[in-house]
């Protein structure tokens, strides 16, 4: 018996890939569509994409770096993503053109992402000059996904001249996005002075702008009292900018309230640091940090692929759970392995 619909057993077309010359092409263009796939192919991990990733960032280098780059963190339940948007839609009708890379907490088990921004910030989502991207955390550190920095500049490199990026303020992922943006913003719950304490110290001495959230209705008055408390804190903190003194302001997100005070001090910040060559500055060191998150990444992927290591490695994780070896001992042990044993596996050479 034959299908009147043989169509429907046919598998879904391939989309074709695009070439170096088409994505840059399209970034140039602002195309969406092409930054999209830009953006997915630098968080690809196959090795030919690898190289695409890398000759792509290498090309777009001098169309970067003109964006304000703007770092958010906060707890959870300090309304991030409602900031997010309500600022996004502030600047979009300011007439900027903004990107938000939000970086969703991930599975454990299967590295799926939690949390849907696009549904998050559904009314910014809809702006022809706004761009949203969520990328899952899986497992690299504080759940910041790994090439959340290249992203950001393909984002400059399409046109974007405000990019945010949103941390969910766990682990180490305040530090790695304080690391990729010029200006990084602390949020805070309105609340006593015990749950102030529940900030911790290294996320305050980042900030280079503290903001009170939800700054409204019977919380206004407590979220006053926050702010004064913040910056008797603050004050006892080396600031995170040389030269500036961190302000605090209280915004509502769901009134709008405290939107354009909170622009205005982001682009007083980042006059701070341009009028005083510490904008250069900071995005000169921190091309550095992530030159050496690059080589850690890239050498523990490469120490993990030796043929001499991988078939031990097990083994001997057992032996240190057990308590029979040190930690320290076995990582001499599979080091020597690694440096000082023939340097390859004639098998794996090409002929």
């Amino acid at each position: 018996m034959h299908s009147s619909h043989p169509e429907r057993l046919k598998a879904p077309a391939r989309r074709r890939e695009l070439t170096l010359t088409e994505l840059l092409q399209g970034l140039e263009q602002s195309e969406r569509s092409v930054l999209a796939r830009a953006i997915t192919l630098v968080e690809s991990v196959r090795p030919d994409h690898r190289d695409l990733a890398r000759c792509l960032v290498e090309s777009i280098l001098p169309r970067t770096g003109r964006a304000v780059r703007v770092g958010i963190t906060g707890p959870p339940g300090v309304g991030k993503s409602t900031l997010i948007e309500s600022l996004g839609l502030h600047l979009v009708g300011q007439g900027h053109r903004v990107a938000v890379l939000a970086v969703d907490p991930s599975s454990r088990r299967t590295g799926g992402s939690i949390l849907g921004d696009k549904t998050r910030m559904e009314q910014l989502s809809r702006e022809e000059r706004a761009y949203i991207r969520p990328s899952p955390g899986g497992a690299t550190p504080g759940g910041v996904a790994r090439r959340s920095r290249e992203a950001l500049l393909l984002c400059e490199a399409a046109g974007f001249d405000v990019v945010i990026v949103e941390t969910i303020g766990v682990g180490q992922s305040e530090t790695a996005v304080a690391e990729m943006v010029d200006t990084f913003v602390l949020l805070v719950l309105p609340g006593s002075g015990d749950e102030l304490q529940g900030v911790k110290r290294g996320v305050m001495e980042l900030a280079d702008l503290a903001v009170v959230t939800k700054a409204d209705g019977d919380q206004r008055r407590l979220a006053a009292r926050t702010r004064a408390q913040l910056l008797s804190a603050l004050h006892l903190m080396p600031p995170a900018t040389p030269g500036w003194r961190t302000p605090v302001l209280t915004v509502s997100s769901v009134e709008g309230q405290g939107m354009g005070s909170l622009w205005k001090s982001v682009l007083e910040h980042h006059e701070h640091l341009a009028s005083s060559a510490l904008l250069e500055e900071r995005r000169s060191e921190q091309a550095a940090y992530w030159l050496d998150r690059a080589l850690e990444d890239g050498l523990w992927a490469r120490f993990l692929g030796d043929h001499r290591v991988a078939p031990r490695l097990e083994a001997l994780r057992a032996e240190v759970r057990s308590g029979r070896r040190s930690p320290e001992g076995v990582a001499e042990e599979l080091l020597d392995l690694n440096w000082n044993a023939p340097p390859a596996d004639p098998s794996s050479r090409g002929t």
